[in-house]
């Protein structure tokens, strides 16, 4: 199993080779080996997932050590339950991202396949990496795939966005290489678990120096995390990509995000001396902000794909606010709702493709605006009394609605009950157990409800408003679509189109029928997260495995057939 840990890394490369030796006019042939791949990763990954959660590893760890150096030393891959579980969101949006580009994108322009490979290999590696030289290297691998990935299609806004995305990670990336610069001549080391080692160690007067590189260096995280005022690229950028690109890219903030998490619990836990809990006031913070910002974008959006962006950063900005507490039971909500916001944000950005080529007679984008009433309403939404035919005196009430049609809309409807965190699915479970965990930092039966304090409160109250605002942009941007559209042919959709969405909003349906079991898993993530002590022994205690030539009472390896001199 442990050699298991390279295959997320080392498929999607090897597979990407492979494509850039195909022609492109093999488009078949390079969407089967690039959804067969797909596939194995994502079988990988739920293996992957289940060995870290096995029942005899209490800290749920798996250390690699790819060069056979111990830590610091060498390069390590670290395999846990939040590894394990980005892992497997990566996959199952990937595969559906893969699926939904067979019906057309991938024929927009040239080697989409590979670049999709190589982006895949970045995110796997982001996670899976033990120590920030190489998290440098799989971002930059990651940047530079959707650096492709986004210009995919051509146009004048894809182009005009794709020069501000470009501009602002390589700014982001330059402020990694600083911040990573300085912690490295601080602590000497880059590893993770051996900086959660020397961040206690730093003397009283580097320490005003250490957090100065932990804020450059956590700038370019929030950067990829969309937080505000640093989020202005986002929305033009993925609004612009192709549908599966879009898809893809909410997944991205993610990586952010998860790199914060990471870091910050190994760095400035509870355990980090007088730099414990550094920078958690801003984290909530511009949390809170880039929640306010997000909401207002979508109640400003006319465009589903500008909808589905700024959802994506309302999203981040709950996930950022809510990991600012550092409380293990709160944790435990927002890394339930991180896998169902961002399927239901993909999921949307899909569907959006879908809706607008049928709204728009295949366009591909949309007006901004649109004279579409619903013939038997007045402009107020006020039924007209006796009107309920068309123009050919057809019943339009209790007609019967096509099965693609109705496809659409009641993902749409999911979605939406989904990203504005509405009961009965999983975006109201893991929002209502972020606010008892507010509420009740350390369970029910214990805290007796202990006040939250005003940052808790502001949160608490943010969740809920944001929640409704979410809703009335969405249900308005759904009567706008599905509703006052009576002479709108039927859509034509399909099977790798309509599959991919089904399944992406079947597993936020999945989440919630096991939610207890989920939340199980995430408890038990969150509780490591907050403990780093088992990462940090897991890793500076993995041995390099012996030389099969080396005898087991030599210090060195023997040719074949002698002895060790005496």
């Amino acid at each position: 199993m442990p050699h298991l840990m390279l295959a997320p890394i080392a498929l999607p490369m090897l597979t990407a080779a492979l494509l850039l030796l195909l022609r492109e006019e093999q488009q078949r042939l390079k969407f089967g080996v690039s959804l067969a791949s797909t596939l194995m990763g994502l079988m990988v990954a739920i293996a992957l997932l289940q060995w870290a959660h096995r029942a005899d590893t209490a800290a749920g760890m798996g250390v690699y050590l790819p060069g056979n150096w111990p830590a610091p030393f060498g390069i390590v891959l670290v395999l846990d339950r939040l590894t394990a579980l980005m892992l497997l969101l990566t996959s199952l949006v990937a595969l559906c991202s893969v699926l939904f580009s067979g019906a057309r994108w991938q024929r927009a322009g040239v080697l989409y396949q590979a670049l999709f490979q190589f982006q895949l290999m970045g995110l796997s590696g982001a996670f899976l990496t033990g120590d920030l030289f190489n998290l440098f290297v799989f971002f930059e691998i990651m940047l530079a795939a959707s650096y492709g990935l986004l210009l995919h299609g051509s146009g004048r806004a894809r182009v005009q966005s794709g020069l501000h995305y470009i501009a602002i990670n390589l700014a982001a990336s330059s402020l990694f290489l600083v911040g990573a610069a300085m912690l490295y001549g601080l602590t000497g080391t880059l590893n993770m678990a051996d900086l959660a080692q020397a961040v206690p160690q730093v003397s009283q007067a580097d320490r005003g120096l250490l957090h100065t590189a932990a804020a450059i260096l956590a700038t370019a995280f929030l950067i990829k995390a969309a937080v505000w005022p640093l989020n202005f690229w986002l929305v033009p950028a993925y609004s612009a990509a192709t549908a599966p690109v879009g898809a893809l890219f909410a997944l991205m903030t993610k990586v952010g995000l998860y790199a914060l998490l990471r870091l910050w619990s190994l760095m400035f836990g509870a355990e980090a001396g007088p730099s414990a809990q550094f920078g958690s006031l801003w984290l909530i913070v511009g949390g809170m902000a880039t929640m306010a910002f997000g909401t207002i974008g979508m109640m400003g959006s006319q465009r589903l794909t500008h909808l589905a962006s700024h959802a994506a950063v309302l999203s981040s900005g709950t996930l950022l606010a809510a990991a600012g507490f550092g409380q293990t039971m709160l944790s435990a909500g927002l890394l339930y709702y991180l896998p169902s916001s961002t399927l239901a944000v993909a999921a949307l950005f899909l569907l959006a493709d879908l809706t607008e080529r049928w709204r728009n007679g295949g366009a591909t984008r949309p007006p901004y605006e649109s004279d579409d009433d619903a013939p038997f309403l007045s402009p107020e939404l006020v039924p007209t009394a006796g009107l309920n035919l068309d123009d050919d005196e057809q019943v339009l009430v209790g007609r019967v609605i096509p099965a693609a049609t109705a496809f659409m809309g009641l993902a749409y409807l999911t979605s939406t009950l989904v990203i504005a965190g509405l009961p009965p699915l999983s975006g109201f479970i893991g929002k209502f157990a972020m606010l008892t965990a507010l509420l009740n930092p350390l369970g029910l039966g214990s805290s007796a409800g202990s006040a939250p304090g005003l940052a808790g409160w502001t949160l608490l109250v943010l969740m809920i408003g944001t929640g409704l605002v979410a809703l009335m942009a969405l249900t308005r941007s759904g009567i706008r679509h599905f509703w006052a559209a009576p002479h709108r042919p039927t859509p034509q959709l399909h099977v790798f189109e309509g599959l991919p969405i089904a399944l992406l909003l079947g597993i936020c349906v999945t989440l919630t029928v096991q939610a207890e079991g989920v939340m199980r898993f995430t408890t038990a993530t969150a509780q490591a997260l907050h403990t780093p002590d088992s990462y940090v022994r897991a890793v500076m205690s993995a041995a390099p495995q012996s030389g099969p030539l080396a005898p087991a009472s030599a210090g060195t390896p023997q040719p074949p057939g002698k002895e060790a001199a005496p």
